[in-house]
């Protein structure tokens, strides 16, 4: 612990150097630098994490003193620019930032790996909350499709050069390194899960063929692996402590899930191909289930999921707010 975890505790964030200003802090490492929003994003998550662990034992007042951290993302949103920004010690925000090119390989002051495109996403724990910061269910959409086509701003030897972790783009999105990998479901929570199930299978079918090229980038403990499994049976875990399952698109048109409780789960796309990939339906142990995500309890003595594929969005189909993923505070 250092001076500015401290100043994290005391502030609710961690604070940030101007461009050219030098390290004061002697902990700080020359290379991997303080990354002060992604390290507060993920502490927020941290916090958050440990809020859940105290309610499970029964710490209500660590639980809520947690809870409160959690919030702590809140303070390095700059609604002027709709990202999350750095700010100084004195609480002024870091003059001539960008969301596309403060961050990436030795400019690591305030993200890590990638840019401010792919930390606005950074709320696991709290999607709702970062609806609200970014104006409601409509903006937020549009704010996500932006993400998808935003152009990279450089030449892209003279991007990956300066990024070359962010790779697997489309627009400012990063499908080959870990933190955009819950990004594609986020529609799921805001109105629009049928355009979660359009890029899950685009971005499968892009960045994750049957070639010696079908990994899009560094495969750090099995994340890109992971969020193909997932996505090829039809779900992904979008926040890791919650036991919620955001239904996306299934690659696969019948499969099935042995449980560690020796229960199986299996899930049905019929028709599911290349074309159908939009969910016009769905039951899950026979009853409709209009609910774009389910829960471990859902499935955990058994199930089955059964989808109605085809070729065109059902836009009513998990659009409607009470169907929203659960992920507030």
């Amino acid at each position: 612990m250092c001076s500015l975890d401290s100043f994290y505790l005391e502030k609710g964030y961690y604070p940030a150097l101007n461009p050219g200003e030098k390290e004061t802090v002697a902990l700080v490492h020359p290379f991997e630098k303080r990354q002060a929003v992604a390290l507060t994003l993920g502490h927020s998550y941290d916090d958050w994490c440990l809020a859940q662990l105290a309610k499970a034992l029964g710490k209500n007042d660590d639980y809520r003193y947690f809870l409160k951290r959690s919030q702590n993302f809140t303070n390095l949103f700059n609604p002027e620019t709709g990202f999350f920004a750095p700010r100084t010690a004195d609480g002024n925000w870091v003059k001539d930032f960008d969301p596309k090119f403060s961050g990436g390989l030795g400019n690591r002051d305030y993200y890590d790996e990638n840019n401010g495109w792919t930390y606005l996403w950074d709320v696991q724990h709290d999607v709702s909350g970062l609806i609200k910061l970014l104006g409601g269910r409509k903006k937020f959409v549009t704010k996500l499709d932006q993400l998808f086509i935003e152009p990279l701003g450089k030449w892209k030897p003279d991007y990956l050069q300066q990024m070359p972790d962010a790779t697997g783009q489309v627009g400012q999105f990063v499908m080959g390194n870990e933190p955009g990998l819950h990004i594609p479901y986020l529609y799921n929570y805001a109105g629009a899960p049928w355009k979660t199930q359009q890029r899950v299978r685009m971005l499968l079918d892009t960045w994750f063929t049957n070639t010696p090229f079908g990994i899009p980038g560094d495969e750090d403990g099995g994340g890109l692996s992971a969020f193909v499994v997932f996505s090829d049976i039809g779900f992904y875990p979008v926040t890791p402590g919650l036991p919620v399952f955001n239904i996306g698109s299934p690659v696969f048109t019948d499969i099935t899930v042995k449980l560690q409780n020796h229960k199986t789960f299996r899930v049905t796309a019929r028709k599911s191909n290349q074309q159908n990939k939009y969910i016009q339906s769905a039951t899950l142990n026979g009853k409709p289930w209009n609910k774009p995500w389910f829960t471990w309890d859902d499935i955990k003595a058994g199930a089955e999921l059964n989808l109605e594929m085809g070729p065109r969005p059902n836009y009513q189909w998990g659009s409607d707010p009470i169907d929203t993923p659960p992920s507030s505070i």
